[in-house]
């Protein structure tokens, strides 16, 4: 999980922390675009972080197939990591609502001022507790394995 160097220098990594079993379909690849409620200016390399507190809603467990069970229970720590590549406004239901395959939230939950976090090259890696936080947040090369 070493930064990523450009021009000698090293820069830091960055995660993403979502509820389970969120991130864990995100880093496994079945979702592809993770919704929130505030734009981003930030792309290239982020690690998926799993929440210690997982989402509570029965309708979302039914998404998680067999194979992502047992990953889908980790939680407060590092699971996988991508590429963000853009980041996209959600302006009305119908454009939400065309993308469901990608993000896999309910048509219903749309609300005005939504954005998508559009990732790539999603992979799951080994799970590395550590704390998470609030929208992006820098993970040091020395992070505890």
């Amino acid at each position: 999980m070493r930064g990523i160097k450009s021009g000698g220098a090293v820069v830091p990594q960055y995660a993403l922390s979502l509820k389970q079993p969120w991130a864990a379909l995100l880093a496994a690849g079945r979702k592809t675009i993770e919704v929130r409620r505030w734009p981003t200016p930030r792309r290239g390399a982020v690690l998926i972080h799993a929440a210690r507190v997982p989402d509570p809603r029965p309708a979302v467990w039914a998404k998680v197939p067999p194979e992502l069970r047992e990953l889908a229970r980790l939680n407060g720590g590092l699971i996988g990591r991508g590429v963000l590549l853009d980041c996209k406004p959600y302006r009305t239901a119908l454009e939400f609502e065309a993308e469901q395959a990608e993000h896999l939230n309910d048509p219903s939950w749309f609300q005005a001022g939504l954005f998508g976090f559009v990732f790539a090259e999603l992979e799951i890696v080994p799970f590395r507790r550590f704390p998470g936080w609030m929208r992006f947040f820098p993970v040091p090369d020395e992070a505890p394995p």
